[in-house]
């Protein structure tokens, strides 16, 4: 059961409704550390189609592709994230990590309201 307060997570819409999201994030992260977009969803236990339309949502949204494709040959296929996906990346984990510190933030407003309410009924 989660702790009472403030919780929330961090998207990103564009033109065709989200962007980037905690999931889409960590599928790009998949994607790097297994070179392969079948991978990153097994990993993820994501159907590969779900995979490749997260994937390709993001490709078309961006300015330029998060992810690149190589066609298979004798070692089969693969995928890669480029530059701008990892900077993508990092910039997204910065986003959530600004956002929850706000989120304690005013978790600790609400607290010390709390408090003071309390201890103002106690005299």
């Amino acid at each position: 059961m989660p702790s009472a307060g403030f919780h929330g997570r961090v998207w990103i819409d564009g033109n065709e409704g989200t962007f980037m999201g905690y999931g889409r994030v960590v599928l790009l992260e998949r994607i790097m550390e297994h070179g392969s977009i079948t991978k990153a969803a097994k990993s993820m236990q994501m159907a590969y189609r779900h995979a490749w339309d997260l994937v390709d949502s993001m490709n078309r949204q961006a300015k330029r592709p998060f992810v690149e494709l190589s066609t298979g040959g004798k070692g089969g296929g693969g995928a890669c994230v480029t530059k701008e996906g990892e900077r993508a990346i990092q910039l997204f984990w910065k986003f959530s990590e600004d956002f929850q510190a706000f989120l304690e933030q005013e978790q600790g407003k609400l607290n010390a309201k709390s408090m003071l309410a309390k201890s103002a009924t106690k005299q």
